[in-house]
């Protein structure tokens, strides 16, 4: 678990977790739906979609430890387009309302586009 102030507290946790009560906001920042887990069993605020990497990116990278650091640079980029601006601005408000979880499917976080969400976020706050 990953947290985040000053402008709240803000987790990172698999989506396949069961929630904890003091999740507060959960969202998926993940592109695609995570296979094998219901909506309804997810129990999420939000589906984030537009500040997930591109499908295009995401195949590039397909988590090679090696392309990490390329990754994270042309993630930082597409993080820059109105959509994914439009979406950072969510994520801050939910945080600074109270408790936000980022959920994602991926396996590896601390190799993932969440740690460089987080890091985008840190910086903007």
């Amino acid at each position: 678990m990953t947290e985040m102030s000053p402008n709240g507290d803000v987790r990172v946790r698999r989506v396949y977790e069961p929630p904890e009560p003091t999740d507060g906001a959960r969202v998926l920042v993940d592109r695609l739906w995570p296979r094998g887990l219901s909506k309804a069993d997810a129990l999420l605020t939000e589906w984030c979609k537009d500040v997930a990497p591109s499908s295009e990116l995401r195949r590039w990278y397909a988590h090679q430890g090696e392309r990490f650091e390329r990754f994270a640079e042309r993630y930082r980029d597409e993080l820059t387009q109105e959509a994914a601006c439009s979406a950072l601005a969510r994520l801050r408000e939910l945080a600074a309302a109270g408790p936000l979880t980022l959920l994602t499917a991926t396996k590896e976080v601390s190799q993932s586009h969440v740690t460089v969400l987080l890091d985008v976020l840190r910086e903007e706050s």
